[in-house]
């Protein structure tokens, strides 16, 4: 639920803030938030062990740069619904990786799947292409983050959360940097955009430490499977705040893309995360 106000905010400040604007100031306030948080607790910060540890921030925040930008151009369900496709990353990459072919029932998943993501992203194919392929792209990220993250059980989640941040915001800086724009210029900050950005940073830190906590201490596809509830909680902003209304090839869409989503996560099991 926390991600999901955290993404909703994002679609909103879309319309006054510029999303690298978005995406540093919610990496920075959670860096303030989890550094706290992780002093407070008497917990030790790491930087530079284990090296899992930058696996996962690194990917964590190729995933949030390429999230933030789809959110302020499509749709919250949308998004979510693409960004949470990441078990079918993980059942390819077990071919190169483990030496593992996907069984056959897993590529019907991944076929279904694929199919759902055509279904969701029809409406917007004669539009601007790229927020969708990002979304994507987040999903392949996400996944090699959310493998590293369980093999993270012995580090502090308060100092895992402030490591990422930490890297994600230097990831954020950098776009800066490196694709100059009128980001601050076209930018508004008046008080109702400084307090969206406020509650951005708040249940951004809220959403990664209960993640990380839940995907430290339990199953991972068990976990995962309650992590698709986003795509609900997103359906319900999308309609009741922007009044979007679903056609019923998204809705089919959505279907085909969270049911083999939801299959490939339990039928993976614990083993086969741990492998990797």
């Amino acid at each position: 639920m926390a991600f999901t106000v955290m993404a909703a905010l994002t679609h909103a400040l879309g319309e006054t803030c510029d999303w690298q604007i978005i995406a540093a100031i919610r990496t920075g306030l959670a860096l303030v938030f989890a550094t706290l948080l992780t002093l407070h607790a008497g917990a030790r910060l790491v930087v530079w062990r284990p090296k899992m540890l930058w696996i996962r921030s690194i990917a964590g925040s190729v995933s949030l740069v390429c999230t933030f930008y789809a959110l302020t151009r499509l749709p919250v369900a949308d998004v979510l619904t693409l960004t949470n496709v990441f078990p079918i990353w993980v059942a390819l990459l077990s071919w190169p990786l483990l030496g593992e072919v996907p069984a056959k029932e897993a590529w019907i998943a991944i076929a279904v799947a694929l199919t759902g993501v055509v279904l969701v992203e029809q409406p917007h194919l004669d539009d601007d292409k790229l927020p969708a392929l990002l979304a994507l792209l987040s999903s392949f990220s996400t996944a090699i983050s959310m493998l590293g993250l369980h093999r993270l059980q012995g580090v502090d989640p308060r100092a895992i959360v402030a490591h990422f941040s930490a890297v994600a915001l230097i990831v954020c800086l950098t776009s800066l940097a490196i694709f100059p724009n009128t980001a601050l210029a076209s930018s508004h900050f008046d008080n109702t955009s400084l307090v969206m950005l406020l509650g951005v940073g708040l249940t951004a830190t809220i959403g990664q430490l209960f993640l990380t906590k839940a995907f430290a201490a339990g199953p991972p596809a068990k976990v995962s499977v309650v992590a698709l509830t986003q795509v609900g909680f997103a359906m319900f902003f999308d309609a009741v705040v922007w009044r979007h209304a679903f056609s019923a090839i998204t809705l089919l869409g959505m279907v085909l893309v969270m049911a083999p989503t939801a299959w490939l996560l339990i039928s993976q099991g614990r083993p086969q995360v741990d492998d990797l």
